[in-house]
């Protein structure tokens, strides 16, 4: 019983670092795609009204995501959908940073800090959570 259960913790273990490890590199991509692209501020036209996944057993919540407009150095305008989702309605004509790529104006990110943050934080309440798992494995099976 006690072999299966560590084992169970294991491939739990390892799913969670992979997943952690993947969502990190592709922060890591993203932020670094979007540092040697031009920012601007672009103004919010209204939002797009999404659900939150509820994370695990959590209820689900009403997300909004900011459109927006931007023109680029000459005067073209640009509009864009935020992948940054906020609790409320943000208000239109209020303003956001925005990188977009100089080739293809047309492909436009809102410029969030602390995604890597967000995962380091991410990252130490799992490995508590493991740890903790690991000693009540321990205990439990005495």
């Amino acid at each position: 019983m006690k072999i299966v259960l560590y084992a169970v913790w294991a491939l739990f273990a390892v799913g969670i670092t992979l997943t952690l490890i993947h969502q990190f590199r592709k922060s890591m991509r993203h932020e670094k795609l979007i540092a040697s692209w031009p920012k601007v501020r672009a103004t919010v036209t209204g939002s797009v009204a999404g659900w939150s996944n509820g994370g695990g057993s959590g209820e689900r919540s009403r997300r909004f995501f900011a459109t927006y407009q931007f023109a680029d150095p000459y005067g073209t305008l640009f509009a864009g959908e935020s992948e940054v989702s906020n609790a409320n309605p943000p208000m239109p004509g209020s303003f956001v940073e925005v990188a977009y790529n100089p080739v293809n104006p047309v492909q436009s990110f809102e410029v969030q800090n602390g995604s890597t943050t967000m995962l380091g934080i991410a990252a130490a309440v799992f490995a508590g959570v493991l740890a903790g798992m690991f000693v009540f494995i321990g205990v439990l099976t005495g």
